[in-house]
């Protein structure tokens, strides 16, 4: 017999019960054991980024998605972080139980100190004001030759050891996994343990209050609801969150510039950010992780293909003299055809389209 009426002390549950949740779990859990033994190297490393870029997504769409700011600085953080592995993870040898934290608290207490800034705007103005972040990082992310090794760049071989395990060469009995194979299983664990968090944060009391704030905020205040500690709130969980994703790309890629995190190249993260969350689904944040399976996964794929592949009009190792485009504008055309597509046909993302095939079958016979 169908349940009909779900108890409100149901719905607060850490981990409802629901029968069909407990076997996508498991089936889940099924695939992150196996998908090490049975992906290629290249598949491992493509999987990983879209792990990083789906942690990075969750925390703007908290911000953007359930709280309604817009921002086009998430890049800044996501250098922050990547910087702060470097500087404590390979610099300094500190464990990763301790440079991982240490990214996220840093990029948390910096939003949190930008965050007042942006108090008094929205929309538009905000996006400007939280762009000028990008120039400001890449002047910092330059000049600052000690912590992040100037204009040339930095290695990055930070520790990716926890206790007995390690990683970057993983042991576990008598199985031997390689470094992406460790990757794979780190970057999606931390995945994980975000999802949940985020899940648990957006059903409480200061989840309802920041949908408050993105529908009405005016009325929010005049009930009670703190616009100061809300948006600061979750400009700070946005940056704390970008900067997770930052640390764990800079292990992922080996190698980081302050080129990637500010001006032309670090506008066009931001951009696929936002476009992983409007094609996944903003206000969702299983959205996030379908957003960045499309989106995240792109732009190493296109350079796998432009390298192997002879593409029409893309100049590659393949692509021949006559190639107009590079990767790097083919990819930039691609996420402002998927953008404008999805707000167009599909404003609520693949999470919409997901709901829809939910609902049908829910209602099933009654299906129409």
């Amino acid at each position: 017999m169908t349940k009909l009426v779900t108890r409100y002390e149901d719905d607060l549950r850490l981990f409802r019960r629901s029968r069909w949740l407990q076997v996508g779990m498991i089936v889940l859990l099924v695939l992150y054991l196996i998908a090490p033994s049975v992906l290629s190297e290249f598949q491992l490393d493509v999987m990983s980024r879209i792990g990083v870029f789906a942690i990075g997504a969750v925390g703007l769409n908290l911000l953007t998605g359930y709280t309604g700011q817009v921002s086009l600085g998430h890049a800044f953080f996501v250098g922050v972080g990547a910087y702060v592995a470097v500087y404590f993870g390979t610099n300094h040898g500190w464990p990763l139980l301790v440079w991982l934290p240490a990214a996220a608290l840093i990029g948390g207490l910096i939003g949190a100190l930008i965050g007042p800034f942006a108090l008094r705007l929205r929309g538009h103005y905000l996006a400007i004001v939280t762009l000028g972040l990008l120039f400001v990082g890449e002047h910092v992310f330059h000049n600052w030759e000690s912590v992040t090794g100037g204009g040339a760049g930095s290695p990055v071989t930070a520790p990716l050891k926890v206790g007995s395990l390690d990683f970057a060469r993983l042991e576990i009995g008598s199985e031997v996994y390689s470094r992406e194979q460790g990757l794979f299983f780190l970057v999606w664990a931390v995945l994980a343990v975000v999802m949940l968090l985020a899940h648990n944060l957006i059903r409480s009391r200061p989840g309802r209050a920041l949908q408050a704030v993105r529908d009405r905020d005016i009325a929010a205040e005049i009930i009670g609801v703190s616009l100061a500690r809300y948006k600061v709130g979750a400009f700070a969980v946005s940056s704390m969150l970008a900067a997770l994703a930052g640390a764990l790309y800079a292990v992922v890629q080996q190698y980081v510039s302050p080129t990637e995190f500010g001006s032309q190249l670090g506008l066009f993260l931001s951009i696929q950010f936002i476009a992983i969350i409007i094609v996944g689904g903003m206000g969702t944040l299983f959205g996030s992780v379908l957003g960045a399976f499309v989106v995240g996964a792109m732009p190493r794929l296109i350079e796998s293909m432009s390298t192997n592949t002879d593409l029409p009009f893309v100049s590659g190792d393949k692509g021949g003299p006559s190639g107009f485009l590079t990767v790097f504008s083919l990819n930039q055309m691609l996420f402002g055809v998927l953008i404008v597509a999805f707000l167009l046909f599909e404003p609520r993302g693949l999470a919409a389209v997901w709901f829809r095939i939910k609902g049908y079958f829910k209602s099933w016979p009654f299906s129409y």
